[in-house]
């Protein structure tokens, strides 16, 4: 885009004086944010309307990437970037007298998701733009995010985020595209005209769904895709029947909050009427969209690819072929065919506690007429299935068994395409966790191993060393991120070296100044960065972490003169509000820093920061301040993760167990770049298998690891009498705690070592620059490219003979 600093300065200051009628000298930060972010969607809103013109054009196939989660971070500086007028913009603005970086902290950062699930749909939002492919994300309009995390007395407190407090400048809210979601009431079939049969329904609430459309703008390539988030507002014509307040909260629940506390009934609904309510509004709008390309519902499968992140929108499966059964009068056997050609699911997990299933009387009458499609779904794969499969792997895979409704079940055998996210992931779901499925549908697994955007996690987030990066090898990489292989030619060049480390103290002083300003702690920028950063959960092992401190600290209060690498142990982590284990462990890490940090013996030694409502601001804050990436989850229970790829991107050391997308950073980047430790999947599985681990015996064993775990119920660190004794016996005497204890010797180990290459600067630099130089692989921007290798373009009439998926070129 051709925008000078002079033509800037005049469109914005017109621009600030017809929003608010005052000179721009007298304003807030949040009103210059607003006025600057009411700008640039002016500016991008012709690219945006021909680009949605194009596709409708062209009748090209698009993408619709479904998610109950999206964490897009603050988008001021990300559409600056790819517009490429970020330095036009950041010298006009100074030269306004106007301070641009208080102007993107004023920004809200939405927390509309918890973690990688959320980050990941956003990355891939970027980067489907920025390729100039035509996708379209589809969620939910939350009006308050996550929750907004404080730390009372070492407690986590969860209050409401309301990120809409001063409204979202991005988003345009389309009334004339709302559709209707019927919920309850009951369903007649009657026979239609065609001899067909045809719903009628009775006493159904009504929501409008009403769409806020934000644009994502691609990297400096005149290409804004859209994000569609859902709203559940009261349809006029019905606002009659809405006596209280109460009636109408009822509504506005809907697209209140994210994962409402799913521990009750009414928790648990309320979060089905969610993943239906957004399902079935993009299901609708898309219909709708296709019907202006005035082709067949026969080709709806090569211009439409409809994507499941995870089971939250399995019920786009049913409610696809309802529209198709009810609406279009199509026979079940075209709807099916359709359906299944158009739908592909990604799964995020191993573990059965989040594959998720409805009581079936709740979905029933919930959902109605999805019940009866799901019901009619499911007797069709087991009189299918039954005889070539047999009864027992045949109701293995039954949708609705056990007085449940299994949505993982549902999302499989109505998708053409299921994939893991990283290899071993893939694997294990395929020989292990789906492997009854895997028989059955050998064809439909592959693997997708998650990425990430280098625009925010890179070019926005560290733009000193993106600086040094285009010094040396040229801006091709930012198109083409292998191109960072270049950057290995500068391993042993003292200069870039130097550079490198001058770069890296001056984000470890940022987050050590953010640290004294927000937390009134004082760290040390000199000491060696720790971070662990993602949502806290017993399998993501935060307590080896922990017990790794305590085991310094005890070395320290032993002999206080010990010459110890200074360390600076840095968290940021959620817990889900009714995950009580979790939410022990951050009291156990608050109470450990507020030891740790006042200790006069300890000083700058060791140091522990929990950073509060960490999200994707945060962590842009983090990431590239950091020099050791922890990623230390139990191997075969960490789908892929991201951190891990964000870290080392920025030139963090990464110590990890062979878990997720750890495997392949391994074999791309090579052994002797990372610092393994522990058990493989391998072993995990055979521990479980033949119930050998006896954590009681490890404890009593190992000397050093007792000592460690008796602080938690001495009395060494105060305050948590609760909490420790809780700690203590699930680790020493559960044979189900994520085998901790047994990987406890190999962790220390490894850090240890670490502590040895830190005090030789030169070749930490070394190993950091490989980090670096081999991380392009594991951008967004490649998987995506490989996801439209791979699944977007189906040959129909392959899938219609064999069942099978057509691997062709890209879109």
């Amino acid at each position: 885009m051709n925008l000078t600093a002079n033509q800037f300065k005049k469109d914005f200051g017109q621009m600030f004086e017809n929003l608010y009628a005052f000179d721009i000298k007298n304003s807030t930060p949040i009103q210059q944010y607003t006025a600057l972010g009411n700008y640039l969607r002016i500016l991008y809103s012709d690219d945006w309307n021909k680009t949605n013109k194009k596709y409708l054009g062209d009748q090209v196939k698009q993408v619709y990437y479904f998610s109950i989660e999206f964490l897009p971070g603050r988008m001021l500086k990300s559409n600056l970037l790819n517009l490429g007028i970020l330095d036009t913009v950041r010298v006009g603005l100074n030269d306004m007298g106007l301070d641009f970086d208080n102007i993107v902290k004023s920004e809200a950062d939405p927390a509309l998701g918890n973690g990688g699930l959320g980050r990941l749909a956003s990355c891939f939002m970027d980067s489907i733009a920025s390729l100039g492919l035509p996708g379209n994300g589809n969620g939910i309009r939350y009006r308050y995010g996550l929750f907004q995390q404080k730390f009372v007395n070492g407690y986590q407190v969860e209050l409401p985020d309301n990120w809409l407090r001063n409204g979202n400048v991005w988003e345009v809210r389309k009334e004339n595209k709302s559709v209707i979601v019927r919920f309850g009431g009951q369903v007649g079939l009657v026979k239609g005209a065609n001899g067909n049969l045809r719903p009628t329904y009775f006493n159904t609430q009504n929501i409008l769904a009403v769409p806020y459309d934000t644009g994502m703008v691609g990297y400096q390539n005149d290409v804004v895709n859209n994000l569609r988030l859902w709203s559940a507002e009261i349809p006029p014509e019905e606002e009659i029947h809405y006596h209280t307040i109460a009636e109408r909260e009822q509504v506005n629940k809907i697209t209140e909050v994210l994962y409402p506390d799913d521990s009750n009934y009414e928790g648990q609904i309320l979060r089905l009427r969610q993943e239906y309510f957004f399902t079935s509004a993009g299901i609708q709008s898309i219909v709708h969209y296709y019907e202006q390309t005035d082709l067949t519902w026969q080709n709806f499968p090569n211009k439409i690819a409809i994507h499941i992140n995870d089971t939250h929108p399995s019920l786009a499966i049913p409610e696809l072929m309802r529209v198709l059964l009810d609406e279009e009068d199509l026979s079940w056997e075209q709807a099916w065919e359709i359906t299944k050609k158009t739908m592909s699911y990604t799964n995020h997990t191993v573990l059965q506690e989040a594959m998720e299933k409805w009581p079936i009387d709740m979905l029933k009458d919930l959902l109605p007429r999805v019940y009866q499609v799901i019901e009619e779904i499911n007797r069709r794969h087991i009189d299918k299935k039954l005889p070539l499969y047999g009864s027992d792997l045949t109701y293995r895979t039954a949708i609705i068994a056990d007085g449940y409704v299994k949505m993982a079940h549902l999302a499989i055998i109505g998708s053409h395409s299921v994939n893991g996210v990283a290899k071993l992931h893939t694997e294990i779901l395929m020989h292990d966790v789906l492997n009854d499925f895997y028989q059955m549908y050998p064809a439909k697994f592959n693997n997708k191993t998650n990425g990430i955007t280098q625009r925010r996690w890179l070019h926005l987030a560290n733009e000193e060393l993106t600086s040094l990066i285009d010094d040396k090898i040229g801006i091709d990489w930012k198109t083409n991120p292998a191109e960072l292989k270049l950057f290995k030619a500068y391993i042993t060049d003292q200069a870039t070296l130097k550079k490198l480390g001058e770069i890296k103290l001056k984000n470890k002083e940022k987050f050590a100044a953010y640290v004294k300003n927000e937390m009134s702690i004082e760290i040390n920028p000199e000491a060696l960065f720790d971070v662990q950063i993602k949502r806290l959960h017993a399998y993501k092992r935060q307590l080896l972490n922990v017990l790794h401190i305590i085991d310094r600290y005890v070395q320290i209060k032993e002999d206080p003169s010990l010459s110890i690498q200074p360390r600076v142990f840095i968290f940021g982590a959620k817990a889900a509000p009714s995950y009580a284990y979790a939410k022990q462990i951050i009291k156990l890490i608050n109470a450990l820093a507020k030891l740790v940090n006042n200790d006069k013996d300890v000083g700058d030694k060791l140091k522990v920061v929990f950073v509060e409502n960490y999200g994707v601001s945060l962590a842009e804050l983090i990431i590239p301040a950091a020099e050791v990436s922890e990623q230390i989850s139990l191997a075969g229970k960490e789908a892929s993760g991201t951190s891990n790829m964000k870290l080392m991107l920025n030139g963090a050391l990464t110590i990890a167990t062979l878990d997720g997308a750890n495997v392949e950073i391994r074999d791309f980047v090579g052994e002797e770049n990372l610092f393994l430790f522990g058990l493989n999947d391998q072993e995990v599985q055979t521990f479980n298998e033949n119930g050998s681990y006896h954590p009681r015996e490890i404890y009593a064993a190992n000397p050093r690891l007792e000592k460690v775990l008796n602080t938690l119920i001495d009395g060494t660190i105060p305050d948590i009498e609760t909490e420790g004794r809780a700690i203590f016996d699930s680790l020493v005497y559960h044979n189900d705690e994520y085998f901790l204890l047994k990987d406890f010797d190999s962790y220390i180990e490894s850090q240890e070592e670490i502590d040895q290459l830190y005090k030789n600067k030169t070749k930490w630099n070394q190993k950091s620059l490989i980090n670096i130089a081999s991380s392009g692989p594991f951008s967004a921007d490649f998987t995506i490219q490989r996801y439209a290798e791979e699944i977007w373009k189906i040959d129909s009439q392959l899938v219609h003979l064999h069942h099978k998926t057509f691997l062709t070129e890209p879109i």
